[in-house]
């Protein structure tokens, strides 16, 4: 599914994402489509990933059921692989960025000499991929379009984006679904390094909404081997689409002004998709069953799956 075109009841709204297609039914209800398109330095890319909508959509739906005991997710339904159906919550416009390994963005800023990211404090000494003393929050504003920017709890708060309150309940969530997060990847032998979530709001009730912990917004390393690369000070053999992002930086693109997108093989289109499959069997410990529903079958389903709902 490169984009999705459904006509729902009741439907008020509809936003096209970067890789979402997204439809507010009755301003109550969002039904979230997740495309096989592909975004790297917050641009998306010309060419379809098979699969892997359904991969990103069904590890948040087993993550997000895993983790419901630790805060209130915005899912009612997953009528087909592809598609979730949940609440249309107050969107806080921050997302959480928790890092619990110097790796990524905040590597790129540590080895430039820079110690504060977000206005927090990384300690000195540190090498790429090292273990931080304990996980660190590095906030971002939430863009809809072009790039999300980096910002401290302070500013976050002294801006009014969100209440000192309801911040420091946000704070809470993030440590308690990380550490969730790394309890359920070290049982599949992975690290996971980092991540974000999203959290809306309904009335007094903060809920975490989009994905969680799937290979678009997290980072996982094996933990096989891990010890060893460090002190070799090799790379970490990982499980992110952190692999795009390097592939296109070695062929001279990173998002800026002028750069091209360099052309998208089949051969390169496969390998991304078998390495998304490989994720999805890695993380959640399941055989992965590829879909190919046809739009209406999927456009049936869930309008079956709202009828219920309703």
């Amino acid at each position: 599914m490169l984009e999705s075109n459904f006509k729902f009841p009741g439907q008020t709204a509809f936003y096209k994402g970067k890789v979402r297609d997204v439809y507010t039914i009755e301003d109550k209800l969002m039904v979230m489509a997740v495309s096989n398109r592909i975004s790297a330095f917050d641009v998306v890319l010309p060419r379809p990933i098979p699969y892997k909508g359904q991969v990103l959509n069904q590890v948040a739906a087993i993550m997000l059921d895993a983790t419901k005991d630790i805060v209130p997710n915005w899912v009612k339904a997953t009528p087909t692989p592809n598609v979730t159906i949940g609440l249309k919550c107050e969107t806080f416009p921050v997302e959480m960025v928790v890092r619990g390994n110097l790796t990524g963005h905040a590597w790129r800023t540590y080895k430039t000499g820079q110690r504060v990211l977000c206005g927090v404090t990384m300690p000195e000494g540190l090498k790429e991929n090292d273990f931080f003393p304990s996980p660190i929050i590095t906030p971002t504003t939430k863009a809809h379009e072009g790039h999300d920017e980096d910002i401290s709890r302070e500013e976050i708060i002294a801006q009014g984006l969100v209440s000192k309150e309801d911040y420091e309940q946000l704070e809470k969530y993030t440590l308690a679904l990380f550490e969730r997060g790394k309890e359920m990847a070290a049982k599949r032998g992975l690290i996971l390094v980092d991540t974000k979530y999203e959290f809306g709001k309904i009335g007094d009730t903060i809920y975490v909404i989009d994905e969680i912990h799937t290979p678009d917004s997290s980072r996982y390393f094996y933990a096989e081997g891990y010890e060893e690369n460090q002190k070799a000070g090799k790379q970490q053999k990982q499980l992110s689409k952190e692999f795009v992002r390097e592939w296109l930086m070695e062929n001279g693109f990173q998002g800026k002004e002028g750069q091209q997108v360099p052309e998208m093989t089949d051969e390169f289109i496969n390998s991304v998709s078998e390495r998304y499959i490989e994720l999805f069997e890695n993380i959640t410990g399941q055989s992965f069953k590829k879909d190919d529903m046809t739009p209406a079958e999927e456009e049936q389903k869930v309008l079956e799956a709202l009828g219920q709902l309703k």
